[in-house]
């Protein structure tokens, strides 16, 4: 083998450890003492109906205390927020909402419990789409 394909040959290996690297997924961290694994939701809701404000606070609490409690006894979050998105016609809609957070007990019970709610308030409100995020965290109270 000539001093050059030695080169051309080293320089390949390189070039493949360092593809190989790439491809190396680092598993999640453990998680610290009290911790546990969990797969935490962020459900975003637009408040909007048509062009204006169409879910009061007081509406929104009401599809909460109906919709959203009792699917998900234990407790959540929410937050206020300002969003916005591409609608099916293509406008870009800028509207109020509302996020709600909520650390799944049981994936199996409660990953459908997440699409009933999305589905319940799309109907009570007429409303495209709502926001489904979910994610595994270590999460400790």
């Amino acid at each position: 083998m000539s001093r050059e394909q030695a080169l051309l040959a080293r320089a390949a290996l390189v070039l493949a450890a360092l593809a190989l690297a790439g491809c190396a997924t680092v598993g999640a961290p453990p998680c610290p003492p009290g911790g546990r694994d969990r797969v935490v939701a962020d459900l975003m809701f637009g408040r909007n109906i048509g062009g204006a404000l169409g879910v009061s606070e007081r509406s929104f609490a009401r599809f909460v205390d109906a919709e959203v409690t009792p699917r998900f006894p234990d407790g959540l979050t929410i937050l206020d927020t300002r969003g916005q998105y591409r609608s099916a016609n293509g406008a870009l809609i800028r509207e109020p909402g509302k996020v709600i957070t909520i650390v799944l007990a049981d994936e199996a019970r409660d990953l459908p419990r997440l699409a009933e709610v999305a589905e319940a308030y799309k109907r009570r409100f007429r409303q495209e789409s709502v926001g489904v995020i979910t994610r595994r965290a270590c999460v400790a109270f």
